[in-house]
């Protein structure tokens, strides 16, 4: 692994400790080569024995798992020391080169790779999954706007003539492990601040992947920071070309969804967990979908929750791994949270 001093990182490493087909793990860090993993995550205490080493002793291995910070680029460095390569960045998410280029405000520096690697939820790509070797993760945002508006997407039932409005609150872990200003406690804590309420780069990997053969649809993605450490919830607004009761959508999401092994459709009647919430997904792969319908039209508001560290980084690939693998795809995802 490279980058394993990071929250993605620690997470991967708690996750392939478990794992049953996992044999040896190497975690790469340069800035704590030496040190015990547990230094950086202290959950890992008594449960492994790891230390940190550098870059350059991370030789070959069957997966290497790339945690390195968005706009790295350094893949290419690591080409031929796994057999299976996985990168949590952004750097190879999207397909293509001019929209890197829109969306992050500058040209990709390998723009030719950029087709190589598989766009890695499998949810969407399994069978491209299964015989990749160059997988990349999904932005933790459009992981959970991608998953309530898939089923929709699927159905052909949405007007592409018109957007589509999402709106995900967000823990401070999807800031990374370093500090800055606006993670400072005190300006941190209880704040529901408009983080970026135009122009989030993960818009791109929902228009992306949302397409399916289509037009590309408009997404307008706004992102608010709200006071949770780990967790996402996506609220997504979306007209469809003709009105439809809850018996046609629930027939849609669970034509989706029902074989899926990490994906939970929330929809209670009553009760305070009626609808998808991300404190019950705390450390798990999972992804609760929802959907309520607007009795004055023909407006769905579909809803996911995830834990942005989990089915939203290190999960997420986990995950990937199993399906390229030809393994249990649910192998090392176990836990199941905690409530409350």
């Amino acid at each position: 692994m490279i980058g394993a001093a990071g929250y993605a990182g620690g997470e991967l490493l708690r996750l392939l400790l478990a794992h049953p087909k996992v044999d040896e793990i190497v975690a790469g860090s340069e800035s704590l080569a030496g040190k015990p993993v547990s230094a950086a995550h202290p959950n890992l205490r008594k449960r492994t024995s790891l230390s940190f080493v550098h870059y350059e002793d991370v030789s070959k291995c069957d997966v290497l798992f790339l945690s390195l910070p968005n706009g790295a680029h350094r893949a290419h460095e690591f080409e031929d020391r796994g057999t299976i390569l996985i990168d949590l960045s952004s750097d190879h998410r999207l397909r293509d080169p001019a929209a890197y280029d829109r969306w992050y405000g500058s040209p990709h520096p390998r723009p030719a790779v950029l087709e190589r690697w598989t766009y890695g939820i499998p949810e969407l790509h399994r069978n491209e999954i299964r015989t990749a070797t160059r997988i990349t993760g999904a932005g933790c945002n459009a992981t959970a706007s991608i998953l309530a508006l898939l089923p929709l997407f699927r159905a052909g039932v949405v007007d592409r003539t018109r957007p589509v409005v999402v709106e995900c609150k967000v823990g401070s872990s999807e800031g990374g492990r370093e500090p800055s200003e606006d993670s400072h406690h005190p300006e941190r804590s209880g704040v529901v601040r408009s983080f970026r309420p135009v122009g989030h780069r993960h818009t791109a990997e929902i228009e992306q992947e949302l397409r399916l053969g289509g037009d590309i649809p408009r997404v307008d993605l706004s992102v608010t920071s709200v006071e949770l450490v780990r967790g996402v919830l996506a609220t997504a607004h979306v007209y469809l070309t003709a009105a439809l009761d809850e018996k046609a959508l629930w027939k849609i999401y669970r034509d989706a969804y029902a074989a899926e092994p990490f994906i939970r459709i929330v929809k209670e009647r009553t009760g305070i967990w009626r609808n998808p919430e991300p404190k019950l997904l705390a450390g798990t792969n999972f992804a609760d979908v929802g959907f309520a319908l607007d009795p004055r039209g023909e407006r769905v508001v579909a809803l996911c929750a995830i834990d942005n560290l989990v089915k939203g980084a290190a999960g997420n690939g986990v995950q990937a791994m199993n399906v390229a693998l030809g393994i249990d795809e649910q192998a090392g995802l176990s836990f199941v949270g905690l409530h409350p």
